[in-house]
């Protein structure tokens, strides 16, 4: 073999680029810094219970990729039903939006209120700069104050107006109101949903997908070193020539041909020799990410609700979002006489949340569980804390630009 490869970070990119490279016949190997393969999308298990990071449901339109993940789980791989709902000042309501749930929830006369805010905004809609000027100009402000700010300036610690209009229109677009209303008269008469109604989900969460991956690209001669940092990436003229990795031993060289760079682009950046210039290090510096936790509870009883997962809307509670871990897959809950549930905090790395202690952490998860009205504490018989650096790129005001000046 020839051209030595080296990926760094072994989640679900950087595994699948060694797996196709290492079946392609080229010398490749891995440098990950945590303990385990998945990266954001692993599994971790605590006591025979096993909670996914987020929650990832899996569904593709590529028939290359649906063949790849049957190919490696096979029966193992499961197809799922999927439901998820809002939770908003203690009402539920589903998601995607039902008029049932709508009505439920906030009565006539506030959505008589909510479609008057859309045909306002539909008549004098605003110039996209932010995602709340997008996402206004699409649903009316009163549905925007409603169900999108509380929950959005959670994930990203910021105000929806410092969040860039291209970040809406990438991950939200074809969405509106009249799309939702449409949406609505579908379902009730037989149609599809916008969203899938099903997924697929392997039987032991995603990691058990990233394992059999890992142990492919190994069968197939390529090498992955968990514990290694990326430190150095060496660059003659145009082409990366060597990576230098930060492990248990200490550092190791690694010849390289090419480079495929899977972490984030801000330690990318800091780890290639000689260093970017000035304007370039400074652009890739201010490109931000946001961390976050999960607070998996082990309870006594029955799963305390049927979703995959809610989205707390409610700013009164800390908490961005509940998984029910068993609706996911039944074999992540070794114990049919109890339930895990994941309570998800965003944050940023090194503030407040993120260095709270474990112990005060699962109170706090706990509290927000029982202001759900789902739980009371003496249900709770174990909790478990992951955090999770590098989770979300902070799509701010001035993202696009810095990443432009850092690509040139």
């Amino acid at each position: 073999m020839t051209d030595p490869v080296v990926v760094a970070g072994a989640g679900p990119a950087g595994l699948t680029a060694a797996l196709d490279l290492v079946r392609a016949g080229r010398e490749v190997t891995v440098v990950e810094r945590d303990e385990v393969v998945g990266g954001l999308a692993r599994t971790v298990e605590r006591n025979g219970f096993r909670f996914d990071l987020g929650g990832h449901r899996f569904f593709t339109q590529v028939s290359e990729i649906a063949r790849l993940w049957e190919e490696l789980l096979g029966p193992d791989l499961l197809t799922r039903p999927r439901r998820s709902r809002i939770v908003f000042h203690g009402r539920f309501f589903d998601y995607p939006l039902t008029a049932g749930s709508v009505l439920r929830g906030l009565g006539p006369v506030e959505s008589a209120r909510i479609v008057a805010s859309y045909l306002r905004a539909k008549l004098r809609p605003v110039p996209e700069v932010s995602l709340a000027d997008w996402v206004v100009n699409r649903f009316g402000r009163r549905l925007f104050e409603t169900f999108f700010r509380s929950y959005t300036e959670k994930v990203w610690g910021i105000p929806c107006e410092r969040i860039g209009a291209q970040w809406a229109a990438q991950r939200i677009r074809g969405m509106s109101l009249r799309a939702a209303v449409a949406d609505m008269l579908r379902r009730g008469s037989g149609g599809q949903r916008t969203l899938v109604t099903h997924f697929r989900y392997p039987r032991l969460g995603p990691g058990m997908l990233w394992d059999r991956m890992r142990a492919e690209v190994e069968r197939g001669g390529g090498r992955i070193l968990l514990r290694h940092r990326l430190s150095k990436v060496r660059v003659e003229g145009d082409r990366a020539v060597a990576v230098e990795a930060d492990g248990p031993s200490g550092r190791v060289t690694l010849p390289a041909a090419h480079v495929v760079s899977t972490v984030p682009v801000g330690v990318l950046v800091s780890a290639l020799s000689p260093p970017l210039g000035g304007e370039a290090a400074a652009a890739a510096a201010r490109l931000r990410h946001r961390a976050f936790l999960v607070v998996a509870l082990v309870l006594e009883g029955p799963d305390p609700f049927p979703d995959n997962w809610l989205y707390l809307h409610d700013p009164s509670i800390r908490a961005g979002r509940v998984q029910n871990f068993r609706s996911w897959s039944p074999d992540l809950v070794p114990d049919p006489g109890r339930s895990c549930l994941g309570m998800e905090y965003f944050c940023s790395e090194g503030d407040e949340l993120w260095a709270t202690a474990d112990e005060r952490l699962v109170e706090i998860a706990s509290q927000d569980l029982a202001a759900l009205g789902l739980s009371v504490r003496p249900r709770v018989v174990e909790g478990h804390v992951v955090r999770v650096r590098d989770a979300y790129p902070v799509y701010d005001d001035g993202w696009t630009a810095r990443l432009e000046t850092v690509r040139a």
